[in-house]
């Protein structure tokens, strides 16, 4: 199944794009999502246990589940005044 990925900040410069298609097998979580994205860019990882994510625009958790045509958005702890 096919979702977009969204990455923010720190994650879209380690990346070099804000916005990704992935393909993942069904069924999927976010963290299945994520565990692609890291297996291809290992820098990631080390923002696994800080950042946030959604589902849809909605606040998630790791493990809430993903369905064809979704968009998972991984968003690091920011800091700025």
């Amino acid at each position: 199944m096919r979702v977009t990925v969204r990455l923010f900040a720190r994650l879209r410069d380690l990346a070099g794009a804000g916005e990704l298609t992935r393909d993942v097998s069904a069924p999927a979580t976010v963290q299945t999502v994520w565990d692609s994205l890291v297996s291809e860019m290992p820098s990631l990882a080390e923002y696994e246990r800080t950042m946030s994510v959604a589902v849809n625009a909605e606040y998630s958790r790791m493990a809430a589940s993903v369905n064809e045509g979704d968009e998972v958005a991984f968003l690091p702890p920011v800091s700025g005044g």
